[in-house]
Formats: structure tokens, sequence, C-alpha cells
């Protein structure tokens, strides 16, 4: 009887002795899911903020949002940023019937003008990269796949498949055009993305941007096979007023292209700044052996108001004619006013504009109204020259614009589009878009 008590106090001492050791364990297991949580929650908090992460070490990528998902080291040397635009555009077209019978009946409809997503980021401090692709339409276009160093002898180096430096309207991104198309000179004379390699760097104070490559002519997916010549693209941009963050700035740029058309042949074209129309001049494919394009360029932007033009010089020489060359022009002036205070932001480090961001983000009964813009652009197109009829084109148009936060817009052109000694259309667009 004696052992049996014994042997129960010996099992009740070994049951206390053991839970004075797990008592604490679970304390601190219990403090330390709470730690847990309480980071957790914070690290939410942040992110609904858009501030950063907290930092645990030189190596670790902390998460963050602006305007995009991004990923980032604490000393900045790695860096991966995703992203993407959605564009829905619907179209309502009237036309008189001579535009019927010279160009073809127009056709009311919508359309994914764009379906983007990409990835681009940074590698040790030096080797910056980007891949894009486009899934709009029928299939997946590639759209931007490069890589550069950033420290490079006398500048940045680029090379792969991206824009040549040509056009202050078409170097800014679709995702911040003020219209929703861009202009008919951009349009028939642009050389837009093409494969090749390109040196540039800002300078005096990132007041001055130069760009100089050497391009091929390249399909959707980045690739030629022909023997035809190199295209040697350059820009100069300056700011001689740049103030208040660039709510005060004068921008003045020029663009030269010398090019060497694939299969001898070039053909210039444009909508009339409406993509689901059909193209209302047209030169068709012709005999030619170079091709030099001069683009001017200007922009002053003044708290809420905004005014820019481009001029658009094309001059071909031609084979298999008793004329030497042909020479075509185009240009555009537009103007846009925010009604709500904000004004248009420029990235100095391209020389081209970028996002807008509301002062106050629209909110349904928040107080919040976004940023409005109206907007107005005339366009002029001359495609006939020595014995080539493309057509003269000039359109007019009216824009309203609802920025309702930095990534999301409303869009609502109106278009009067008038074919010289041909006919009129008359064209009303409005697009959804936002990106990331």
């Amino acid at each position: 009887m004696k052992e049996q008590k014994i042997n129960v106090l010996g099992k009740l001492l070994v049951v206390a002795v053991v839970f004075g050791m797990l008592t604490p364990l679970i304390t601190n297991a219990q403090r330390s899911n709470e730690a847990r949580i309480e980071k957790l929650e914070s690290e939410i908090k942040a992110m609904k903020a858009g501030r950063p992460l907290a930092e645990t070490g030189s190596s670790d990528f902390r998460v963050f949002w602006k305007e995009g998902l991004r990923f980032e080291t604490p000393d900045k040397d790695f860096q991966i940023k995703f992203g993407g635009r959605i564009m829905n555009d619907w179209t309502f077209v009237g036309e008189d019937d001579d535009i019927k019978a010279d160009v073809g009946e127009q056709k009311d409809g919508t359309e994914f003008r764009r379906a983007r997503f990409y990835t681009s980021g940074l590698i040790n401090g030096n080797v910056e990269f980007k891949l894009q692709f486009d899934f709009a339409g029928r299939d997946a276009d590639l759209k931007d796949a490069y890589l550069g160093l950033k420290d490079f002898p006398f500048g940045r180096i680029r090379g792969g498949h991206f824009k040549e430096p040509f056009g202050l309207e078409e170097l800014t991104s679709s995702k911040y055009i003020t219209f929703m198309e861009r202009s008919l000179a951009m349009e028939a004379f642009a050389p837009s993305r093409n494969t090749g390699l390109m040196l540039f760097d800002t300078a005096y104070d990132d007041r001055m941007t130069w760009a100089v490559g050497i391009f091929r002519d390249t399909d959707d997916d980045g690739d030629v096979r022909d023997d035809g010549g190199y295209n040697f693209t350059g820009r100069l941009t300056t700011l001689p007023v740049y103030e208040v963050d660039g709510a005060s700035l004068i921008h003045l740029g020029i663009g030269y292209s010398h090019r060497n058309p694939n299969g001898e042949s070039t053909r210039f074209r444009s909508r009339p700044e409406a993509h689901l129309l059909d193209r209302f001049v047209d030169t068709t494919a012709f005999a030619s052996d170079r091709i030099d394009l001069l683009g001017l360029e200007a922009a002053w932007v003044s708290g809420p108001l905004s005014v820019q033009g481009e001029y658009v010089f094309a001059s071909v020489d031609l084979a298999e004619t008793s004329s030497s060359s042909a020479d075509f022009h185009g240009y555009y002036i537009q103007t846009s006013y925010f009604l709500t205070g904000e004004h248009r932001k420029y990235k100095t480090s391209a020389g081209s504009f970028s996002r807008v961001k509301p002062k106050k983000n629209f909110s349904f009964g928040g107080g919040g109204l976004g940023a409005w813009e109206v907007a107005f652009r005339y366009s002029g197109l001359d495609l006939s020259d020595s014995g080539i009829d493309g057509g003269e084109l000039d359109t007019f148009t009216a824009g309203l614009n609802w920025h309702l936060n930095p990534n999301t817009r409303i869009m609502w052109n109106y278009i009067h589009a008038d074919k010289d000694d041909v006919g009129n259309a008359d064209i009303l667009m409005t697009r959804l878009q936002i990106d990331f």
C-alpha cells in the first residue's frame, strides 16, 4: 500500500515536471503565432496603403504596389515588375455615299484594342529586361522583348524588339496618350517597334534626351528574312523650361530615320484615327530605294492646360519612274485642359508623357471625382505626290477623359473625317481602360 502511494506520488511529480517544462514552450508558441498574425495584419495594411513591406535582409524581396505589382531588394539592385493593360473599345460610325463608294461601307463594332501582359526588371543593378505580349485579336503578338545595360560607355544600351526613337506621340505609351488613337501622321509614318540595337541616355540634369539606333523592319514576332538594308533612327529632345515638377514645361524635339525598305517597296496608309474602320488613305505598295523621315515635335504645359504638336516629312527615292522622289507629309496639333486641376505628367528620362494622377480618386459618395480632361485635335495627312495618289485626309477630334484613379480611365472620342475631294464620315468611340 505504501509502495502504491509512492508510485502515485512519483507519477504526479513527473507530470508536474513535464507540465512545468511544456508550459513556457506552449506560451512562447502562442506568442510567436500572435506575433506572426500581427506582422501579417500590418503587412496587409501596408499593401493596402501602398507602403513597402518591412525589410528583413539585404537579399530578401519586399513586395509593394506602385501602379502595379513590384518586387524589390532593399538595395534596389534586383527588381521585378508585373503588369498589363486591358482596353475595350466601342465604335459607331456614319459615312456618306461617296465614302462608301471610295473606301467601302463602314460598320459599327467593338473590340479589345489591347490585352497585354508584361514583366520587366533589373538584375544586379545593371541589366534591364522586358517581355510583353498582346493577346488582343486571334493570337499573341510580341511587343517588347529586350535586354540592356544601364552602365555602358557613353550611355545606356538596349538590344531586342522595342520602339525606334521617333515621335513624341508614338513614344508616349498608349496608356497615357490623350486620345484613343494616335494621329494620322503617326500611324502613317512612325516606325514603331522593330528589332535592333540602340544607344541612349539623358544629359544636363535630365533636361535633354538623346537616342540613336540601327534596326531591321520585322513582323509581329520580331523576325525578318529579307536582303533589305538596315534602318538608322535617332531622336534628340530638350526641356528649355521645366518647373514645379513638370507642371510648367516646354518640350522640343527632333527625330530622323533613314530607311531601306524590305523588298524594295514602300507603302503609307492610315485610318481616320479609329482602329475598327478601314484605311481611308493608302498609297498601295510602290517601288522605292530608300526613305528619309524627319519629325519635329513640341509641347507646352502650363498647369491644367497643355498644347502639343508634331510635323512629319517623308521623302522617298522612287524606282522605275520618271520622277526622282515623292514627298509626303502629315501633322497634328492638340490641346487639353483638366477641369479638376491636374496636369499632364512628363517622364524626363524618356522625353515623353506618362501617367495622370488625379488629385482625388473617384469614390461614389466619398467626395472624389477623379480627374476630368477635355481635349481637341486637328490632324492632316497628304499621301499624293509624283504620280502616287494615296489621297488626302483631315480629321477633327473632340475628346473627354475620365481618370477614375491612376490605373483606370474611361474615354469618349468624336471624330469628323474629311477625305479630300471624296466625302465625310462621323465617328463616335468610347473606351474602358485599366492598366497596372
